[in-house]
């Protein structure tokens, strides 16, 4: 039986990826987005799914048109990098998201799976993004304290560091990537001592479509998979593998760029409960990246 699913942040990075997996195994996806959010990612397949702007209609909107929903997929997200507000943040991370749970469990929606990020594991708050990591953790705190008061299935994904070819131009990945493509004579970076596990899209989307077709357990109506490599390597040994990789003679500038202010110095997932399910990478770091350089070269070629 086919089934539905209610996504956010569909135009986005991860979201359209996942737009596009649900739709080519036959789920019936509904969307919730702005009235001017720019729709490139998913064109394709704007079709075959149903789209509310969410600017101009109530949130339960589609909860009373589709009668029955069977998951609702956040991954929508402000994390400042846009000059938003604390405000603005707090409305995106923490205001709305509680308000789509609230109508999830009044529908009696089976599945709420939020999308959080490595930057929360501690109970420190990562004072780089300080605003956009304390409203993240508040509505995961919030989500697991409504999942077990009104027994609905919130599943929390917490992702590593996610690349891959579609990404924001601004983010550290692509942006080195163009830098070397364009044979850049130069590249500063902070000292490239912080280490990250990188995962590619890919992989990620895989996750949440495994967690969306699992069989729900009511005994665990509160739940939590951090989704990685389980390797973490340094940024530096990342930028020169991507030199490498790009056959380049751009010069790394290492330490020519400050740290941000209380930077997070180590992130590996712990993937044991994401692997009980049967998840895994499904190709090497070295593979991936190969992978996102030649996909940059083919954009760069097309516009070019």
């Amino acid at each position: 039986m086919k089934k539905t699913v209610l996504l956010t942040g569909a135009t986005g990075f991860i979201g359209s990826q996942l737009v596009k997996k649900l739709v080519n195994r036959n789920y019936q996806v509904i969307i919730l987005k702005r009235s001017f959010s720019d729709t490139k990612r998913i064109e394709n397949c704007l079709s075959q799914i149903t789209a509310y702007d969410i600017d101009r209609c109530n949130i339960e909107k589609p909860f009373h048109d589709f009668g029955k929903i069977d998951a609702v997929v956040h991954t929508a997200t402000a994390a400042g990098y846009h000059q938003e507000s604390v405000i603005e943040i707090f409305e995106a991370n923490t205001a709305f998201p509680l308000n789509l749970l609230k109508a999830a469990k009044d529908f009696h929606v089976k599945t709420f799976i939020n999308t959080d990020t490595y930057i929360n594991k501690s109970n420190i708050i990562y004072q780089g993004l300080g605003s956009y990591s304390l409203s993240k953790k508040h509505f995961q705190q919030w989500g697991e304290q409504i999942s077990l008061t009104h027994q609905i299935e919130f599943v929390n994904i917490r992702l590593e560091y996610v690349f891959g070819g579609g990404d924001d131009r601004d983010r550290l990945i692509p942006y080195a990537i163009e830098q070397f493509l364009s044979n850049a004579s130069e590249l500063k970076l902070t000292s490239g001592e912080q280490q990250r596990d990188f995962i590619h899209v890919e992989d990620v989307v895989s996750a949440y479509y495994l967690l969306l077709e699992k069989e729900s357990d009511p005994s665990r109506y509160y739940q939590e998979y951090e989704v990685g490599t389980g390797k973490a390597i340094s940024l530096q040994k990342l930028i020169e593998t991507l030199k490498e990789l790009t056959q380049v003679q751009t010069e790394l500038k290492f330490g020519a760029l400050p740290q941000r202010p209380g930077e997070i110095m180590f992130s590996q997932a712990d993937t044991k409960a994401i692997e009980e399910i049967g998840w895994y990478p499904s190709k090497s770091l070295m593979e991936r990246l190969r992978q996102t350089i030649e996909g940059e070269q083919k954009l760069k070629e097309t516009a070019g």
